[in-house]
């Protein structure tokens, strides 16, 4: 992957990674082989989210897994910073995986990374770096500049402040261009929130849903604007697209 600009370094040291999934839009790629541990270049895709992720400072990893799983933790058992596991079963969203990072996070604060996104590896330093730079935030939403965040969240922020979050708005109907670019920094308050959040309208523990129950509740919440590649793995044509070059894994935000 193309880097962007020098990386920085954030204080945070610890990253929990979501890898529980088994792709379902990728079809029958996925039959056998996690979506994760899909190749990208000659490696998995999971394997380039960790060193992109450790290029900024983290230290120690936390992954999330679940649907073949044995894949995932014989490959990383070993790898050369020290991995642990947590099982989501069942795996039913986001939201639910990310709350199994209590235990490790402990009292520290942490990146929190989906196992599908691939980015350039400043992107991840900088979220960290926004959580350093504001002590009274809570959280950091890594966020893409897009014509509609209808696929995914859409970010309504003013000067780096977030005032909402909405879901999968209907197509047309946002004022903001952010949309959630699946990566994020959090302090352990976080956990308290995702406790309480209830199945989405999709059936779905959703990470998305921890937002307004923050920001009513007065906590802080910024973005961090992802400048550079970013692609959401998700699609066969996905990884065709990443495999060809690594240029090729180009901005994809909308």
């Amino acid at each position: 992957m193309r880097l962007l600009c020098v990386i920085s370094k954030t204080s945070i040291r610890k990253a929990v990674v979501l890898a529980a999934g088994r792709g379902t839009r990728m079809g029958g790629i996925t039959t056998e082989t996690p979506k994760a541990m899909l190749p990208v270049r000659g490696r998995p895709l999971l394997e380039h989210i960790l060193d992109a992720i450790a290029l900024g400072g983290v230290q120690q990893f936390l992954m999330i897994v679940g649907y073949r799983r044995e894949a995932v933790i014989e490959h990383f058992r070993n790898w050369r910073l020290p991995v642990e596991f947590r099982v989501q079963d069942p795996v039913d969203g986001t939201g639910a995986a990310a709350r199994l990072g209590r235990e490790f996070a402990g009292q520290d604060p942490f990146l929190l990374a989906l196992g599908d996104i691939l980015c350039d590896p400043s992107a991840y330093a900088r979220c960290g770096t926004v959580l350093d730079e504001h002590p009274k935030t809570a959280g950091v939403l890594g966020v893409k500049d897009v014509d509609d965040p209808w696929r995914a969240a859409a970010v309504y922020a003013e000067s780096g402040v977030i005032a909402r979050v909405i879901e999968k708005p209907p197509q047309g109907a946002s004022t903001t261009r952010w949309s959630s670019a699946g990566l994020y920094a959090f302090r352990p308050a976080v956990f308290d929130y995702l406790e309480r959040i209830e199945l989405s309208p999709r059936g779905e523990y959703e990470i998305t849903s921890v937002f307004d129950r923050m920001l009513a509740d007065g906590l802080e919440l910024r973005i961090s604007p992802i400048e550079g590649e970013w692609t959401d793995v998700g699609r066969p044509e996905d990884l065709a697209a990443v495999n060809v070059t690594p240029k090729a894994a180009g901005s994809r935000g909308s």
